[in-house]
């Protein structure tokens, strides 16, 4: 009976140290241990690139910690969103994802993950415009030229994508959707694939990132028309294109986002550093020129905050799954 006593008088001091443990751990965070930042894309892509510059930025606010990127990439960004999903949540894993945190509920019918349940939400990152661009060799100039040719051709029109569920596949489904013009969609297992043949002249257009089209514009390898956004772009290769609006296509505006995120249950005290360290990194001049001169522009708004990020990746799973919806295209 005393034994059983005197362990029972020494579990609130057990409990209270377990209490200021964890406090302290979060204060010491990150340590010595390194980060892995889950990219669920290939490297050398638009993600895998805004991730490797984000993690420049973010690791001189985290006490120069060293950072790792492991790019799990396939079946439209899943395999990499469900590893990131499992991973232990403490802070030391960690993921950058694009546009397909909102659309993989919808064009998956089965998930090994719940993608408003099973993450921490840390903040926006950057928002990165799209490019309507086409083949050197197409007979159009402009925009209006552009659509009288699509008209044109009985055959059909091929436009390309970088897979189910990429920017370029979601580009090209609302631009399909506004000018009510169905074209002969041809998925690549990347972006590199499509805009080699798009260079290549076996493909006729791309809607795809700026953050992949800007070398190929600047070199005027390829022909742009109109850009995504509601504001023209100041980057140099993109001040005289007008926008879709613009062109005709009333409030048309597609914008590529990527986001911070950790797997769910990781300590409050570490998410409230992260978001911290966020915050600084999107001030950081050089990562901010990085991005510009891609096209990018990287988030100022309340979404660099958890729980406005959670929100409005909620609305853009309500936006993006009518989309998919209405197109019919689905994964098994």
């Amino acid at each position: 009976m005393a034994r059983r006593l005197s362990a029972l008088a020494l579990l609130p001091v057990s409990l209270a140290a377990m209490a200021l443990t964890q406090p302290a751990q979060a204060q010491d965070y990150p340590g010595s241990k390194p980060i892995t930042i889950i990219v669920p894309f290939s490297a050398g892509g638009p993600t895998d690139k805004v991730a490797r510059d984000f993690a420049d930025a973010l690791r001189k606010h985290l006490g120069n910690a060293s950072i790792v990127i492991d790019n799990a990439a396939g079946a439209g960004s899943t395999i990499g969103l469900a590893k990131a999903a499992r991973a232990k949540p403490d802070g030391h894993t960690l993921l950058v994802a694009h546009i397909s945190m909102s659309t993989v509920p919808s064009l998956y019918r089965k998930l090994s993950f719940n993608v408003k349940e099973d993450f921490e939400y840390l903040g926006i990152i950057n928002d990165v415009p799209m490019t309507l661009i086409s083949r050197p060799t197409l007979e159009a100039n402009n925009y209006s030229e552009l659509m009288s040719w699509v008209k044109g051709q009985k055959d059909g029109v091929n436009l390309g994508n970088a897979g189910l569920g990429s920017a370029s596949h979601l580009c090209g489904l609302m631009f399909q959707d506004a000018t009510n013009i169905q074209m002969v969609t041809v998925p690549y297992g990347g972006t590199a694939p499509a805009i080699a043949d798009l260079l290549a002249g076996q493909i006729d257009l791309l809607c795809d990132q700026t953050t992949n089209t800007t070398p190929h514009v600047s070199a005027k390898k390829v022909k742009a028309f109109a850009v995504t956004t509601p504001k023209r772009l100041e980057a140099p290769a993109y001040k005289e294109l007008p926008t879709l609006d613009e062109a005709g296509l009333k409030d048309f505006n597609v914008t590529i986002w990527h986001g911070l995120y950790a797997p769910k249950g990781t300590p409050k005290e570490v998410v409230t550093k992260l978001n911290a360290a966020l915050k600084e990194a999107l001030k950081d001049p050089e990562f901010i020129k990085r991005q510009s001169d891609l096209g990018a522009v990287v988030a100022t708004d309340e979404r660099t905050n958890p729980e406005q990020h959670k929100a409005f990746v909620a609305s853009e799973i309500e936006k993006w799954g009518a989309v998919i919806k209405a197109a019919g295209q689905y994964a098994d």
